[in-house]
């Protein structure tokens, strides 16, 4: 039971959540305050739902219940309600109680009784399941280890809420009463619950988004021109399929229609008669909250702010859009922007261009965010270069530009595209990512069933874009690099090599291997590409040269050939313009065209294989493979919907209706899947790992498509490309098995944990909330001990005869060290003498150790026992604002220092993963016999480093751990040097209940 000074309201208990329907909701402490919103929320209860609460009829709430109900000591009691506009939709509270069932008088009774009551208008949103998640956190913040509930046997809906929590309970009948009990610590199957929930919600709530059934432009301009009349036009020339009305408050009074686009016009949001799913906001920021009160006021289920002159103005625009995103969540609503350029869906059944890009994209299969508008714009420019046109190569299936992504950002994205069918593949430029542990557990997630490139603008320290507040970055970006490679994410640099990846992936299969073909008619066009593919670490062949007067056919079985042989994974063609008396094409007679049918043939009867295409002065080649096959005449065209699909309608969340497919293709054209058919390394279909939340939709496999190529202009392009596809697949394949954290018997954790509390009352207590604090040597080698890490006894030796007193404890030989911090871990600069044999030896070399760099008291000389020679190593964990807890391991000195050879890895880290991260750094073959060495005892040092993620990993107030040096012999290793940081936990992590970021 906590103290009284903890009874202070508990601001960071209050969050924003998506519930299950799309829309958001807050959960908060109930205050005394609140007495007349509990009013007027009882009354708005049925009868039937009050009976299940009360257990019997219960019209009304007296004024000693609505006195209980808001006043709380937040320890013993505590309610919380879920609000949407200000007023409650459902409340939660729970009692602290003995064994008995009685109010609890004891600190250590850790049990409470819980109930809940929902308004009936709301049941069937999940409300109950979030603030199930919220009160069991601040439970257990409250050191209370077990619920029990009381539920009426017909009261199902309740019964199913907690049941389905993923909670161990316990359930029994007595008296015509259902009693639960369950434990609240988090289970691996609760997390995976809480996860399922947090996806569907925040993937429906996207999906409201981008299919709208009517969209209001607010701030439409009275003449041609501006962001806002811009904004509308790109709606009707999209042809979006819903409603379009036009709002400005300076419309003449009895307007009616705006012309010459003839949409509905209207003074206000009031005026219009039918429900607004979207409303586009192009106003000054500061009519900008009149403007969302108004959306909020008449239903309106998302925003999308085009406006500026928020965070990216300054200190008083940050406030300003802060108070935007609590005033649009506070009706329920999601928030584009602010500062957006806009989004797209290019769906048949919706065709919604609620942007400012000049032209509807073709529709395809890329979903696409950027955080830029310029960016946005770049992108879109560049795969319609690529590939224009409806189920052309670069077409994407939706695009959203969130500018300064207040609230929809790219995790929102990658919920939705995680199950939506009609992407294959997701593109993302980010300047900043807001909550990195979630981004890499969603991108991860995503990851393992279609591919994910990220371009990172603004990637070292100090230059997130102004409008973008973001955690500070204590890691380099190399290291965020790497993690980001860990997760899956297609890591690229520029906004070209985004596109030059995102073709190919989203035209060609998976490669089963490096194993690269190459042939072309220019021998030097061939050498380019060899050249390319050894620098990107692949394993090309020597390349098939054809004549340059080689013709379509020639092509054609050149290619066929290459595809039909065991010993290649994927093939590179390279092409000019081809000479010679009797070809069947002439020069720029449709040469293109011609190259572009044969190269479809011999690709079509091996889909399994990826091809790509480098051209030079080839453009039609280029334009007629990114162009789908063509369809026979006779065939059917592809049948659109005749309206947007809905989230109320009973389909499943997808922006693109069934009926939206490509044209057919000719049964004469095969088709060419994206993921062919069999086991890995081809991928047909998504692999089970990293294992999925239960109860998500699963992913449905990627379609068959009509057979497309990319081509690139330059060689070093379309490898780069091929590469990426080729470690893509590779990391497909081992996540199917991704390792265990293993478990070790001689770990103490509720120890270690009782050690970290201890060591945190002593050492904070003058310390601010958030910092840590080093624990003293003693301290940290008795922590370390409890996970079964042990470093070698230090003795100080501030003056000779101790030193010489320490060695004969220790035993000879031994080495004298300083411990001052410009000389730690120093020998290059005669900071660590070895190998000191004797008495005599060690007062000599403490007199030239002393005479040469300084005083004891300055160096602080310590002694230490000899160990087993081996190589020197260093590792360390640290939570790092950015991106998460992280183990890094490196070579001592030199190597890890001086070049930053070092390899990272998210924690927990598996065995697969920590093997894999000892290999990675460039230095590794000093730790495998290089050169006629004795190869060191790596198994040891794996088990040290799965020991460490495993201390991070199951104690958040470990903040920082250094071991250096880890000498690792032939035979086991020896920790020589160790430190540890502690810090108070945050009050809320990704690994808490789910909620929405406020930046």
């Amino acid at each position: 039971m906590q103290k009284s000074q903890d009874h202070a309201y508990p601001t960071h208990w209050e969050a924003d959540v998506v519930l299950r329907d799309g829309g958001t909701a807050r959960i908060r402490p109930i205050t005394p305050d609140d007495a007349e919103r509990l009013v007027s929320f009882y009354e708005q209860v049925s009868d039937e739902s009050k009976y299940y609460r009360f257990f019997a009829p219960y019209p009304r709430l007296s004024a000693r219940d609505v006195h209980r109900f808001t006043h709380h000591d937040y320890v013993d009691r505590v309610g919380l309600a879920a609000t949407v506009g200000g007023e409650f939709i459902a409340t939660v509270r729970y009692d602290r109680i003995n064994d008995q069932g009685l109010p609890a008088k004891d600190p250590e009774d850790d049990q409470a009784e819980v109930a809940f009551l929902v308004q009936d208008a709301h049941q069937g949103r999940g409300v109950a399941s979030a603030l199930l998640e919220h009160i069991a956190a601040v439970a257990r913040e409250r050191g209370i280890r077990r619920f029990a509930a009381e539920v009426l046997p017909a009261n199902s809906k309740m019964i199913k809420v907690f049941t389905d929590a993923g909670y161990t309970h316990k359930r029994t009948f007595e008296d015509g009463v259902v009693r639960l009990e369950f434990d609240l610590e988090p289970t691996e199957q609760s997390m995976a619950v809480m996860r399922g929930r947090e996806q569907r919600a925040e993937a429906r709530s996207v999906q409201r988004l981008l299919t709208p059934r009517s969209v209001a432009v607010i701030g439409t301009g009275r003449a041609p021109g501006g962001v806002g009349r811009t904004a509308l036009r790109s709606l009707l020339d999209s042809g979006f399929t819903g409603r379009v009305h036009a709002v400005n408050h300076a419309f003449p009074e009895g307007m009616q229609r705006l012309d010459p686009e003839g949409v509905p016009a209207v003074r206000a949001l009031r005026e219009i008669s039918d429900p607004v799913d979207l409303a586009v906001i192009a106003v000054p920021a500061d009519s900008v909250p009149d403007v969302v009160r108004d959306c909020g006021e008449h239903g309106v289920q998302g925003v999308l702010i085009l406006s500026s002159g928020y965070a990216e103005a300054g200190p008083d625009g940050r406030e300003r859009q802060r108070d935007l995103l609590r005033q649009a969540r506070s009706y329920g609503m999601r928030l584009i922007g602010p500062n957006a350029f806009g989004l797209i869906n290019t769906a048949p059944g919706v065709r919604l261009n609620a942007s400012l890009a000049p032209q509807m994209p073709g529709a395809g299969h890329i979903g696409l965010f950027t955080q830029s508008g310029a960016i946005g714009i770049a992108l879109l420019s560049g795969l319609h270069a690529r590939g224009p046109g409806d189920g052309g190569i670069a077409g994407i299936s939706a695009f959203v530009s969130a500018g300064n992504r207040a609230d929809v950002s790219g995790n929102d994205l990658l919920q939705y595209w995680y199950e939506d069918p009609d992407t294959d593949v997701v593109i993302l430029y980010l300047e900043s990512i807001g909550n990195p542990r979630k981004f890499a557990r969603l991108a991860r997630r995503t990851a393992a069933v279609k591919p994910v490139v990220v371009a990172r603008g603004a990637r070292h320290n100090g230059t997130a874009p102004p409008g973008h507040a973001v955690p500070t970055v204590r890691v380099p970006d190399s290291t965020v690099a790497a993690l980001m490679r860990q997760a899956g994410v297609i890591r690229v640099d520029t906004v070209t090599e985004l596109i030059d990846a995102g073709l190919l992936l989203a035209s060609q299969p998976l490669p089963a291997g490096s194993r690269i073909a190459i042939l072309g008619n220019s021998e030097s066009l061939a050498l380019l590409a060899y050249d390319a593919c050894l620098t990107e670490r692949l394993r090309p062949q020597r390349p098939h040269v054809l004549t340059s007067a080689a013709t379509p056919d020639d092509f054609r079985a050149a290619l066929a050939e290459a595809l039909a042989g065991d010993g290649c994974d994927a093939v590179v063609v390279t092409a000019i313009p081809w000479v010679g008396e009797g070809a069947a094409v002439s020069p720029g007679g449709g040469e293109g065209a011609a190259l572009a049918a044969a190269l479809r043939t011999a690709a079509e009867a091996h889909p399994e294989k990826p091809v790509t295409v480098v051209h030079l002065a080839m453009n039609e080649l280029a334009e007629t493979l990114a162009a789908p096959a063509p369809a026979p005449a006779s065939g059917p065209d592809a049948p659109a919907g005749d309206r947007a699909p809905h989230p109320e309608d009973p389909a499943p969340p997808s922006a693109r209706p069934p009926e939206s497919a490509p044209p057919p293709r000719s049964p004469s054209q095969p088709a060419r899947p994206l993921s062919p058919p069999g086991p890995p390394p081809t991928l047909a279909a998504p692999q089970p790992a990293p294992a999925r939340d239960p109860g998500t939709t699963t992913p449905p496999p990627r379609r068959t498509a009509p057979l497309r190529i990319p081509a690139y202009p330059a060689a070093e392009r379309a490898v780069r490309a091929l590469a990426e596809a080729v470690r893509y697949a590779a990391w497909r394949r081992e996540a199917a098995d991704p390792g265990r954290v293993p478990e070790y018997d001689d770990i103490q954790e509720t120890a270690a944990g009782a050690d970290i509390e201890r060591l945190l009352s002593r050492l904070t207590l003058d310390v601010p909330t958030g910092r840590s604090v080093p624990v003293p040597p003693e301290d940290a080698e008795a922590l370390l001990a409890r996970y079964g890490i042990h470093t070698r006894p230090v003795l100080a030796a501030p003056d000779p005869d101790t030193a010489v007193r320490a060695a004969a404890r220790l035993g000879y030989p031994v080495a004298l060290k300083t411990t001052a911090p410009h000389l730690r871990h120093r020998a290059d600069l005669g900071g660590v003498r070895l190998d000191i044999a004797g008495e005599r030896e060690l007062r000599r070399t403490y007199a030239e150790l002393t005479d040469f760099l300084g005083s004891p008291e300055e160096l602080r000389p310590v002694v230490q026992s000899m160990v087993p020679r081996g190589v020197d190593t260093v590792i360390r964990a640290a939570i790092d604002p950015a991106a998460g807890a992280v183990l890094s391991f490196g070579l001592a000195g030199a190597p890890s220092q001086l070049l930053g050879d070092i390899a990272h890895r998210l924690i927990p880290a598996t065995d697969r993963e920590v093997a894999e991260q000892i290999r990675s750094i460039r230095a590794a073959p000093l730790l495998f016999g290089w050169r006629g060495s004795q190869p060191v005892d790596t198994a040891a040092l794996a088990e040290l480093l799965l020991r460490v993620s495993r201390l991070v990993d199951d104690h958040p107030e470990v903040v920082a751990v250094d071991l250096e040096p880890v000498v690792v012999a032939a035979h086991g290793l020896s920790v020589l040097g160790a430190s540890v940081r502690l810090a108070r936990p945050p009050a809320t992590t990704d690994l808490g209940p789910r909620r929405l970021p406020v930046y």
